[in-house]
């Protein structure tokens, strides 16, 4: 992507009522105003809320916001650039039930409450691989920890991944920890029985993966 053609999506971003960008020194040193707030002064509902972490376009966000118009979505990256389409398209066709939050998930709670979120779905992330990267893999204890920081009591934990070496790696690290591991699939789209969320909807590089015959693989969890 050419840096003019990012300069103009980061400045159409401002521009959305649906994309929210605080500085870190916003998240981190003082009360951002969201956080525990999100429902009440962005949806103006109680539905339960459901974030997407390292949302990329915003694909399956504005996805699952169609499908559940009784829920409230965000989408989280730290590149604004990406999500820019997903936030145009929810802008475009009237999707008032999504938004998109620019921040680290390194930062995440401080942008939402304790027990205000109810699911969080991470969609292939990068599994990195080598060891000195252990500690960037999202489903690792660390990262875990902030979820059940924000996480409601009964909350779940979706991770929807081509990787095979992600999902062994978070499947072990759950059951070692006593984590509650409610479902898993190693190819959701060859056994019969998985939940309609996972297969009903794919992102632009998920059908390129289907393509190439890679397995997509699911794990919904609970952490204890």
């Amino acid at each position: 992507m050419g840096s003019k053609n990012k300069l103009r999506r980061f400045r159409e971003n401002e521009t959305f009522s649906n994309v929210y960008q605080p500085t870190r020194d916003e998240l981190v040193n003082e009360e951002y105003e969201l956080k525990g707030n999100w429902n009440q002064k962005v949806f103006k509902n109680d539905n339960p809320l459901v974030l997407e972490l390292g949302c990329g376009k915003g694909e399956y966000s504005v996805a699952l916001a169609q499908r559940y118009p009784d829920k409230n979505f965000i989408g989280i990256d730290i590149k604004g650039a990406r999500f820019w389409r997903g936030a145009k398209t929810a802008v475009e066709e009237n999707i008032p039930n999504v938004a998109f939050l620019r921040t680290q998930i390194e930062l995440i709670e401080y942008a939402f409450g304790e027990n205000e979120v109810d699911e969080i779905w991470i969609t292939f992330p990068d599994p990195q691989i080598k060891y000195k990267r252990t500690k960037h893999r999202m489903t690792n204890a660390e990262f875990l920890a902030r979820y059940k920081k924000i996480l409601k009591e009964e909350g779940v934990v979706n991770l929807k991944t081509d990787s095979e070496f992600m999902h062994g790696y978070t499947l072990g690290l759950l059951h070692g920890a006593g984590h509650e591991v409610l479902y898993a699939n190693h190819n959701v789209y060859k056994q019969e029985g998985s939940p309609e969320e996972v297969t009903s909807i794919q992102t632009f590089y998920e059908s390129q993966y289907l393509e190439q015959n890679k397995a997509i693989t699911y794990i919904r969890f609970k952490i204890k």
